[in-house]
């Protein structure tokens, strides 16, 4: 298998993600003695590649107008684009990447990529589905770090055409900049379990934040707001992307969730306190389950 610290690695797309990734690799895994990897950096503007090279994160850094000159030294390339621009980066340089090399993604939609896997990706290079578990409100290169991964959890989506030793050449370099537990499953369960814990989140987060009367109410805030709502401050364009492309899924998990908060109205408005206090031990209950998951491998 291949040795970590001696690969070249290619981050497409140096904002929080691509940056938190290059700092990941950087401290915890090119630091390490005699280690002859590199990190290659291209983004589309200029600023965070020239911080990048100053900080010492990137050996080399490249625009997105010099994919020729970038991909064909890489051994591992992530790419950190949105969907759509993650899957038209694969078709429009297919011919580039070096023969062997590893092509991973973060993205928060998987199906899309796995029905076009084999028009988009050569039988010489294997494309690896994957999403880190990990994140943050503010965007840019400026807000990204190495410790960003740090018992944080990891999605594989393993396919067929993969090949088993990538995978654990992948599950390795996971392991070693930070993510604590790995989660391999489908794409199409993936897509729906992220609808629910991900995406229907940051809807209800955004319409609860919309449905305030009065913007200084939060004077009187204990807490309780702010711990739900810390992720309506999103990145609107990436998310109506990710709301769009998974739009079946998470459309079912808004129905549900209308179903569940009409029975507590419901039962509000009847003055139902059974009903209540029933509906609100059943929340409980779940939710201690919940909290006690933490399965490695989710393929029924």
């Amino acid at each position: 298998m291949k040795n970590l610290k001696d690969l070249t690695y290619g981050i497409v797309g140096m904002g929080i993600m691509g940056g938190s990734i290059a700092k990941a690799v950087r401290n915890n895994i090119l630091s390490q003695h005699g280690s002859t990897g590199r990190i290659y950096a291209c983004n589309r503007s200029t600023a965070c590649l020239s911080q990048a090279l100053s900080e010492g994160v990137a050996d080399k850094v490249f625009t997105n107008q010099e994919y020729d000159k970038f991909l064909p030294e890489c051994d591992i390339v992530y790419v950190c684009l949105y969907p759509h621009a993650t899957l038209d980066f694969l078709k429009q340089n297919k011919s580039l990447f070096r023969k062997g090399s590893v092509i991973t993604d973060i993205s928060g939609v998987k199906g899309i990529f796995e029905k076009e896997i084999d028009d988009v990706i050569r039988e010489d290079v294997d494309f690896i589905i994957g999403h880190p578990m990990a994140g943050g409100e503010k965007e840019g290169y400026a807000n990204s770090r190495s410790d960003m991964f740090i018992g944080r959890n990891y999605i594989l989506c393993p396919l067929e055409r993969n090949r088993s030793e990538n995978l654990e050449l992948m599950r390795n370099f996971i392991s070693e900049i930070g993510f604590t537990r790995i989660t391999e499953t489908t794409c199409d369960i993936h897509d729906y379990k992220i609808g629910f814990t991900s995406q229907l989140c940051h809807v209800i987060a955004c319409s609860l934040v919309d449905s305030a009367q009065d913007e200084q109410i939060t004077a009187f805030g204990g807490g309780s707001f702010e711990d739900l709502t810390r992720i309506a401050m999103i990145n609107a364009p990436l998310w109506t992307e990710l709301f769009i492309s998974n739009r079946e899924k998470l459309v079912s998990h808004i129905e549900n969730f209308e179903k569940k908060i009409t029975e507590f109205k419901t039962a509000i408005l009847n003055k139902d306190e059974d009903k209540l206090m029933a509906l609100m031990e059943e929340s409980r209950s779940k939710r201690l389950k919940m909290g006690s998951i933490r399965t490695v491998s989710d393929k029924k």
